[in-house]
């Protein structure tokens, strides 16, 4: 018996140990994994520090566009059309002739649209005024919005910059990044006119008459309107959003 174990142990020493691969996570094929869905960027991501931009030089003559008919107006008095929101994050809502976003949450995003009706060519303005927002809290317009919510977003923010931004597929990039803008008033409460002027692939941008800066693009070319506000701060930020107009543009 005594040399039958010691046989044994002599076997199992000359026998070679079998070694357990360590999975490589880069062909992780779980289950799990596959169904992990990627976030949706609704801003593009800002270097910091961010640079100080460059001031845009503003022309002194008129550069809008030769209006016609008035296609749609909306003093947001019947209360109906927009989309409406409330959470924790915060509202959409009606106020007396006007649309206010509230938000109390810091990087929190709201918008509100109104899908119908719908338009290609045209000069759009609307009067946005910030109650409550510092820094790089941000509103503005989105414009050729789709149903799959696709949209352009023109943006002021409350430092007095200025951006567009194509949101597409539920990533957002930066035809145009931020700038300086003499036309926006820094702070709040303050209060700006926007104007947007889309013809085809191309598209100008105007905040209280003053012409901003135009783009080439031709992702999208007809869809709804709609209004926006964002926080970045630790703070609450409310903007409301009254007399909207939209033009036809004529040759």
């Amino acid at each position: 018996m005594l040399l039958s174990m010691v046989g044994f142990l002599l076997w199992a020493c000359t026998v070679t140990p079998t070694t357990t691969p360590i999975p490589m996570l880069a062909t992780d094929t779980s289950p799990l994994a596959a169904t992990i869905t990627p976030t949706i960027v609704w801003f593009p991501p800002t270097e910091i520090p961010t640079p100080f931009p460059t001031p845009v030089v503003t022309p002194t003559e008129d550069m809008r566009p030769n209006t016609g008919d008035i296609l749609f107006e909306d003093d947001f008095s019947s209360r109906t059309g927009w989309t409406l929101t409330h959470s924790q994050i915060g509202s959409v809502a009606y106020g007396k002739n006007e649309l206010t976003i509230a938000i109390g949450e810091t990087n929190a995003y709201l918008f509100s649209v109104r899908e119908e009706p719908t338009f290609s060519d045209f000069y759009l303005e609307i009067t946005a005024e910030p109650n409550l927002c510092k820094d790089l809290d941000e509103y503005g317009v989105l414009i050729r919005v789709t149903p799959t919510i696709d949209y352009y977003r023109f943006s002021l923010s409350c430092n007095g910059q200025i951006r567009l931004d194509r949101v597409s597929g539920g990533q957002a990039s930066s035809p145009q990044p931020w700038i300086l803008s003499g036309a926006v008033p820094p702070g709040a409460p303050s209060s700006s006119r926007l104007g947007i002027s889309a013809e085809g692939e191309e598209m100008s941008f105007f905040v209280n008459g003053q012409y901003q800066f135009s783009i080439h693009d031709p992702r999208l070319t007809s869809g709804g309107v709609g209004v926006f506000a964002r926080s970045t701060n630790n703070t609450a930020v409310t903007i409301n959003f009254s007399d909207l107009i939209v033009y036809e543009i004529n040759p």
